[in-house]
């Protein structure tokens, strides 16, 4: 009988996870959002259990008290969010006109070198236009006919994630000491100190990360508002929020608040102030929030992280693009654990 090696089995029960994850990921979004709910209200938990509640009625009580934080959150800036997104869409036609007109001199200078005239470039321009709009209206055609499924996950994410964060916070110190009995008894001193340094890093980073985005969102949203920039608090308050997705986050919003600038104001100053704001709320949380709220990020280099975004959305989408850096984090604990061990082993010293 052939003895499969353990690294080959490790590896297609990797690959296997992974395809059965990317199988089911349209479902996994309540569940994964009550792991991460659980996670970051554990030490509330613990808290509270130690001074001699239940760990129910501990759980209980968080809960309630996370929720009408984020009732009373959503309630006092949602309104103000939503007017502003209704607003936005209405004005969107009238954005693609304003910048069609303002590079359409640009494309005939670009015609007029190829050899073409104005006619064939004004064809070319409608053309395009045209293709644009179609492929427009097949997007919001398909959205309309997946609009069930959206229907159906808005639901679930709603009265499905509170019942998954309960029974999780509830019982996460236990499902924790389950697990940690299954460890073998040679390895558990070595694979505990792993599962601290992860949750050291995961810690630092979603907990001081979601105080970050917050920080963000309000400053962003303030600052725009403040310069008179339209939608500028939808704008500034989505970009902070965004900021958890690296480099991307922030960028986006940047292009965006100044296309806005660009086409709003006549005069320099204000889209100055506009990527001014951009650009202080950049400085202040590289060189003050992130170091306070959440220390030396992941320690993974920059190149690494775009690349594991890059993957992480490719294979899952936004659930992807949400664990890409707890995941990288992950990674390069274990990664530094192993050179650790390898620069002390007979094999290196040899």
């Amino acid at each position: 009988m052939v003895k499969i090696p353990k690294s080959v089995v490790f590896i297609v029960l990797t690959i296997s996870i992974i395809l059965f994850l990317n199988i089911i990921s349209n479902i996994l979004l309540p569940f994964v959002i009550g792991v991460i709910l659980a996670y970051f209200l554990d030490p509330a938990a613990d808290k509270l259990e130690h001074k001699g509640i239940t760990r129910s009625r501990a759980t209980i009580l968080i809960l309630m008290l996370f929720f009408a934080f984020v009732t009373l959150f959503s309630y006092s800036l949602g309104p103000i969010l939503y007017r502003q997104l209704v607003a936005l869409i209405a004005q969107i036609p009238m954005y693609i006109r304003a910048i069609n007109i303002s590079i359409t001199p640009y494309l005939d200078m670009i015609y007029h070198k190829f050899g073409y005239d104005d006619g064939m470039a004004q064809g070319v321009l409608l053309k395009e236009i045209s293709e644009h709009t179609l492929m427009v209206s097949k997007n919001i055609l398909s959205n309309i006919l997946s609009s069930s499924i959206a229907v159906i996950n808005l639901f679930a994410l709603i009265f499905i994630t509170p019942i998954v964060t309960f029974y999780l916070l509830r019982d996460w110190d236990l499902a924790l000491n389950k697990i940690s009995t299954y460890i073998p008894k040679k390895y558990k001193v070595e694979v505990t100190d792993q599962f601290v340094a992860i949750d050291k890093v995961l810690s630092a980073y979603i907990r001081g990360q979601t105080n970050v985005c917050l920080i963000l969102g309000v400053f962003y949203a303030v600052g725009l508002s403040m310069v008179g920039l339209d939608f500028g608090f939808l704008i500034g308050f989505l970009t902070g929020i965004f900021t958890f997705i690296p480099y991307f986050g922030v960028f986006i919003g940047m292009v965006i608040g100044t296309i806005l600038a660009l086409l709003q104001f006549d005069t320099y100053l204000p889209i100055l102030l506009v990527l001014g704001v951009f650009i202080l709320g950049q400085f202040i949380e590289g060189n003050f929030i992130t170091p306070k709220l959440v220390g030396k990020k992941v320690g993974i280099h920059p190149v690494l992280i775009i690349f594991s975004l890059l993957v992480g959305g490719s294979l899952f989408g936004f659930l992807g693009v949400l664990f890409a850096i707890p995941t990288i984090a992950v990674i390069g604990v274990l990664v530094r654990s192993f050179f650790k061990k390898y620069i002390k082993s007979e094999f290196y010293l040899d």
